[in-house]
C-alpha cells in the first residue's frame, strides 16, 4: 500500500493558499480576520506541502535499494501524484533519490505546478520500522511559491511515522512563513490493501514558526488531525483541532470539523475571543 507521509498520503494535493471567507460572524471587520487567521493559514499551507513531499518521495521510493537505477516502488501512484513532465533518478552506492521537474512549471494531474528538485536519502528500505529518509529542496517551487527546508521520516512500522521539519519556510507574495514541527502520524485504516483510497490518518504534534505577516507563533495539535483519502475527501483534514497562540498574545482555535460531521470539503473555522472566522482550504 501506498502509504504515504503528511498531507498525509493525497492524491488530490491542497494547494498552496488559503483564504478568509465572510464566515460565521459577518460583522467581523475582514481587515481583523485576515490578520488573526495569518497563522492558522501559513499552518494549514505547512502541513499540506509537508505531506504532499512525503507522498512523492513514498511513491517514487526504489523498489530494491541496493540495485542502481530501480524502478519506483509504486508508479502508478507516482504518476497520478505528478504526472509525468519530470525526471526520475536513484543512485545506489549513495542511497539518493531525485526527482527533477526542470526550471520551468511542470503541472501534475491535480492543477499543482512544481519546478526544482526535491532530494531524498535513504537509510534502508523506505517500509522498513527504525528506517529514515532526509528530503532537502534545491531551488523548489510549488505553485510559484518558494519552498526550503529539511524533513526527516522515520518509519516506525504498521505504515505511520514521525516527521520532523527543520528550517522550513514558504515564501509567497504575500511574505515568508518560517517554522519547525515535529508530527506522528499513525495509520488507523486501510492497512490491508494497496489502494490509498481507504486509508485514514490520524494526526498529532506542535508546530512554531514566524508567519508571513513577521509575527511568532506556537502550534499544538489538541485533538488529532484525521486524514481520509476516498474520493472527493482528499483535499484536507475532515476533522481535528489545534491551539495556535501568537507573540501579540492572541491565541486562536483551528478547527478542521466546524460543522461536527466530518465532512469531506475544504472548510475550517478559526475562533478568537469568542470570534469565529471559516477559511477555506483550496487554491
Amino acid at each position: 500500500m501506498f502509504t504515504s507521509t503528511s498531507r498525509l498520503l493525497s492524491g488530490v494535493l491542497l494547494a498552496g493558499s488559503l483564504f478568509v471567507l465572510a464566515g460565521c460572524d459577518k460583522g467581523n471587520d475582514p481587515q481583523d480576520a485576515a490578520t488573526v487567521t495569518a497563522s492558522a493559514e501559513d499552518q494549514s499551507v505547512a502541513e499540506d506541502e509537508n505531506a504532499a513531499m512525503g507522498d512523492l518521495v513514498e511513491a517514487a521510493s526504489p523498489a530494491d535499494i541496493t540495485v542502481a537505477g530501480s524502478p519506483a516502488a509504486e508508479p502508478t501512484d507516482l504518476v497520478r501524484l505528478a504526472g509525468s513532465c519530470f525526471t526520475r533518478t536513484f543512485d545506489a552506492a549513495t542511497r539518493t533519490l531525485t526527482l527533477d521537474f526542470g526550471p520551468v512549471n511542470c503541472v501534475g494531474p491535480n492543477g499543482v505546478a512544481r519546478r526544482g528538485k526535491i532530494v531524498a536519502v535513504f537509510s534502508g528500505p523506505y517500509r522498513q520500522a527504525g528506517a529514515t529518509t532526509t528530503i532537502t529542496l534545491v531551488d523548489y517551487y510549488r505553485n510559484d511559491n518558494h519552498h526550503t527546508g529539511t524533513r526527516t521520516i522515520t518509519n516506525l512500522g504498521g505504515g505511520s511515522w514521525d516527521l520532523s521539519v527543520q528550517g522550513a519556510s514558504v515564501t509567497t507574495p504575500a511574505g515568508t512563513h518560517t517554522w519547525t514541527s515535529q508530527r506522528k502520524y499513525t495509520r488507523t485504516a486501510g492497512s490491508a490493501t494497496r489502494t490509498v483510497l481507504d486509508d485514514t490518518y490520524s494526526v498529532t504534534g506542535q508546530a512554531s514558526g514566524t508567519n508571513r505577516r513577521g509575527v511568532s507563533y506556537t502550534a499544538t495539535i489538541d485533538q488529532p488531525l484525521i486524514k481520509k483519502f476516498q474520493l472527493g475527501c482528499a483535499r484536507t483534514f475532515v476533522a481535528g483541532t489545534l491551539s495556535i497562540t501568537n507573540s501579540k498574545e492572541k491565541t486562536m482555535l483551528l478547527n478542521y470539523d466546524p460543522t461536527g460531521t466530518q465532512a469531506c470539503d475544504n472548510l475550517a473555522s478559526v475562533t478568537v475571543n469568542g470570534k469565529t472566522w471559516t477559511i477555506r482550504c483550496g487554491r
